[in-house]
C-alpha cells in the first residue's frame, strides 16, 4: 500500500503563489503516472494537471499558462507549482498516483489518493 501525504495549501490573495506537495510513502517497484485533482464541495473531482512517467504534462485548459506540475524522482514528491492564483481556484487539492497506464482524467482510474490539501484564495 502507497500512502499519499499533500502539503502546502493555503490561504493567499488573488494573483498570489502557492507550492502544492505529495510525497509519497514508498516506492512504488515502477514509475507511475501522477496527477492533481481540485473538489468544490458539492461537485465532481476535477482533473487539474497530469504528468507521463516519461515528464510530460497535461493540464485543464483553466490552469495552462499559470499551473505547473512536476516529481523529483530521488523524494519520490510530486509538485503543483500554482501561480496568478484566482478565487475560481479555491477548493480541495488531491494528489492521486495511476500505476498502470496514465494519467487519466477521470478519477476513477487512480489507484492511490492523497487526504487532500485546502486551497483558498480571496478577491
Amino acid at each position: 500500500q502507497v500512502q499519499l501525504v499533500e502539503s502546502g495549501g493555503g490561504l493567499v490573495q488573488a494573483g498570489g503563489s502557492l507550492r502544492l506537495s505529495c510525497a509519497a510513502s514508498r516506492r512504488t517497484g515502477r514509475p507511475y503516472a501522477a496527477a492533481w485533482f481540485r473538489q468544490i464541495s458539492g461537485k465532481d473531482r476535477e482533473f487539474v494537471a497530469g504528468l507521463f512517467r516519461n515528464g510530460g504534462t497535461i493540464y485543464n485548459d483553466s490552469v495552462k499558462g499559470r499551473f505547473t506540475i512536476s516529481r523529483d524522482s530521488a523524494t519520490n514528491t510530486v509538485y503543483l507549482q500554482m501561480n496568478n492564483l484566482k478565487p475560481v481556484d479555491t477548493a480541495v487539492y488531491y494528489c492521486a498516483a495511476q500505476i498502470v497506464g496514465g494519467p487519466e482524467t477521470t478519477e476513477g482510474a487512480y489507484d492511490y489518493w492523497g487526504q487532500g490539501t485546502q486551497v483558498t484564495v480571496s478577491s
